[in-house]
């Protein structure tokens, strides 16, 4: 997707979160993490996923399916419409055009809005991730106890860093990829910048961790 319907897309983002901002419900990593530290524990490192519309590798068969999905309802609601079918099924037809324009378009801006109020930090015993569309849900995962840690990096050194193994599932709808994608995937620090230097300073906060245990 470009062109024209791409730069819609960012310009109808840019308001939301204009409107986000003006009612004070965005503040810094830093702060929001800060805010969450237990006793003796220090923050090493905050930030927060690419802001904006992204589309992701899974969406090269995401969008046709979509797109098929709306299209279909779209032509069977008018469809019913112009046939002048009894009013149920014309009420029918339309939870099914709405769920096809926002697996088209809509689901685009609740990554968007979600991934702008996700937080990430790493502390010197644990990494907390809250995020959430209406409410912050608040994860925390220990440091001691944490072993399965992957690294996936593009060419301009942003990436994401799971913490977990991925199943089939995860992989053709990771979080964000689809509305509820994100509960049953691994937790992970999804689309950060300097991704190899975040892994890093997660892994020697581990060694730390366990040399003071």
């Amino acid at each position: 997707m470009s062109g024209r319907p791409r730069l819609l897309l960012d310009k109808c983002y840019a308001l939301l979160i204009d409107s986000a901002r003006k009612a004070h419900m965005l503040t810094s990593p830093d702060t929001y993490i800060s805010s969450h530290l237990g006793s003796g524990e220090s923050l090493l490192w905050s930030g927060q996923p690419r802001t904006g519309i992204v589309f992701r590798p899974q969406d090269v068969y995401i969008i046709p399916i979509s797109l098929l999905w709306c299209g279909f309802a779209i032509f069977w609601e008018s469809a019913v419409i112009k046939q002048g079918a009894p009013f149920f099924l014309m009420l029918w037809g339309i939870p099914f055009v709405l769920m096809g324009l926002f697996f088209v378009f809509g689901r685009f801006f609740a990554d968007a809005y979600t991934r702008r109020k996700t937080f990430y930090g790493i502390t010197s015993e644990r990494i907390i991730i809250s995020r959430g569309l209406f409410s912050q849900q608040l994860k925390s995962l220990s440091l001691r106890t944490l072993t399965d840690v992957s690294l996936t990096e593009k060419s301009d050194g942003s990436g994401t860093i799971t913490f977990g193994s991925c199943n089939m599932m995860n992989t053709l709808f990771p979080a964000g990829a689809w509305p509820g994608a994100g509960r049953h995937a691994p937790p992970s620090f999804d689309l950060i910048e300097d991704a190899k230097s975040v892994y890093d300073t997660i892994r020697s906060a581990q060694k730390e961790e366990l040399k003071n245990a």
